[in-house]
């Protein structure tokens, strides 16, 4: 079977090198940006988009003109995908996947893609890669390259640049190690309760940082906008967002990596993270109730990184020859695991669970991993959703 894998490494570029990486970022940022605004410019005068190969005949002219003719500098191909991102972004939206494409801010998302394999040179003895318009680079070589390169993406991260390789490469088809099957409870006092009793505790990377974020976006504003000054405040507060992101992402790694080894089947809940973590601020006509308490549940519940968990989970599962099952989470922490009682009353707490008919008592959250346990079973089983 082919699996397609990503390796991310931190490059050290020279100066020139860097110069040039930003220039092409922000090639690729105006691009999309321009070609944005000349989509959104034919919808209003309710004309029809232009395709992917009407935008690639817009960006020759944009090259070739003189009052951007410094687009013509950086590669051809890393401005194409930015293109192909953007007609990507415009189907999801009229398929109701995504929300309307927004325009590209300097400093959030700076990146570049180069997507043909025969202009990329890997060195891996010598820890250097070779680039289109940037030559050889060095990186941090922290394990091999396996497999045939693909494409290769360049991104800006906490002021540090990063290049992502991806490779496909023929395995065998996975067979588990292991037979066991288990249950998952998604939380934020736990974050993930096992059906078996047991439980992971919370990471909470933003809260253990978010004093310090705090005083560093306060001295932030208190400088005067784009002075040096501002400039190194505003590396500060990078750096401490690029520490909470990657605390809580090596402990998503390491959580699943951990689960997907010791198990054959994993059920979790279906969560729409999206719709749990909405503001409840409403609006000046019907203004929002218990919305300072509402803010704080949403910034835990993003704290947590639920979706990255599942996300990871189905792509190590499936490498090692299990399987993810996401089933409908309604009524998994209130009906009884013993005799199927559905009821509220059921649960007496957040914590504490006991059936108001049969009497069984157990913690809230391994009731309701059992409860995903056997939804899983029963989906698995006869296709059942719920």
């Amino acid at each position: 079977m082919q699996r397609l894998q990503a390796f991310k490494y931190e490059l050290m570029p020279n100066g020139e090198q860097q110069r040039n990486m930003r220039r092409y970022a922000g090639s690729c940022r105006f691009v999309c940006n321009k070609a944005l605004a000349l989509q959104k410019q034919r919808y209003d005068q309710g004309e029809k988009k232009l395709s992917y190969a009407g935008l690639c005949k817009q960006l020759t002219e944009w090259r070739n003109s003189t009052e951007t003719a410094w687009l013509a500098d950086a590669p051809v191909h890393p401005l194409q995908q930015t293109l192909k991102d953007l007609e990507r972004a415009y189907t999801n939206f009229f398929a109701k996947r995504a929300d309307f494409p927004r325009f590209k801010k300097k400093g959030l998302g700076d990146s570049f893609r180069y997507p043909d394999q025969k202009q990329i040179k890997l060195d891996q003895t010598n820890s250097r890669i070779f680039l289109p318009k940037l030559g050889w680079l060095r990186y941090r070589n922290s394990r091999d390259v396996l497999g045939e390169v693909r494409n290769a993406c360049v991104s800006l991260s906490g002021g540090k640049w990063f290049v992502s390789i991806q490779t496909e490469r023929k395995v065998e088809r996975p067979v588990p190690k292991a037979t066991s099957a288990i249950g998952i409870d998604m939380g934020i006092a736990r974050f993930a309760t096992m059906s078996d009793g047991t439980f992971l505790a919370p990471l909470n990377s933003f809260r253990k940082h978010e004093a310090r974020l705090r005083r560093a976006q306060r001295a932030m504003s208190r400088k005067t906008k784009f002075s040096n000054n501002w400039k190194k405040s505003k590396a500060r507060i990078q750096r401490i967002h690029a520490r909470i992101g990657n605390a809580r992402l090596d402990y998503l790694h390491k959580a699943t990596t951990t689960i997907s080894e010791n198990q054959a089947m994993v059920c979790i809940e279906d969560l729409k993270v999206r719709n749990m973590s909405k503001s409840a601020a409403g609006s000046s006509g019907q203004p929002g109730k218990n919305v300072r308490a509402k803010s704080g549940l949403n910034k835990a519940i993003l704290d947590q990184g639920w979706y990255e968990f599942g996300r990871q989970l189905e792509y190590k599962l499936a490498w090692n020859g299990g399987w993810l099952i996401a089933v409908p989470p309604q009524h998994t922490s209130r009906t009884c695991p013993c005799c199927g009682h559905v009821s509220t009353e059921n649960r007496q707490s957040q914590a504490s669970f006991a059936c108001v008919a049969c009497g069984y008592a157990n913690h809230a959250d391994v009731v309701g991993a059992i409860n995903i346990l056997a939804r899983g079973h029963r989906v698995a089983a006869c296709g059942e959703s719920a």
